[in-house]
């Protein structure tokens, strides 16, 4: 089964500009976004048993993903 990627570019591509505006302008939002980068690739390494580990740990970072995304996603949307 294919790997998706999931870096916020693709998943909010209609945000691109305020992203790039919050990265530079927003420590908070910066430190979501790395923490979103990091953990995107973790889980793309769990997802592809780079990394293999158990399936709870794999949903926990999963989650843990989608309420950053999610935190992201409201400060986009008042940028």
């Amino acid at each position: 089964m294919p790997i998706e990627h999931h870096d916020l570019l693709s998943e909010l591509p209609e945000f691109k500009e305020q992203i790039h505006e919050l990265k530079v302008g927003n420590a908070h939002f910066r430190k979501l976004f790395d923490e979103y980068h990091d953990l995107t690739k973790d889980v793309e390494n769990m997802e592809s048993e780079q990394k293999p580990v158990a399936t709870e740990v794999e949903e926990a970072a999963k989650l843990r993903r989608l309420k950053l995304k999610d935190e992201m996603f409201a400060m986009l949307k008042k940028a």
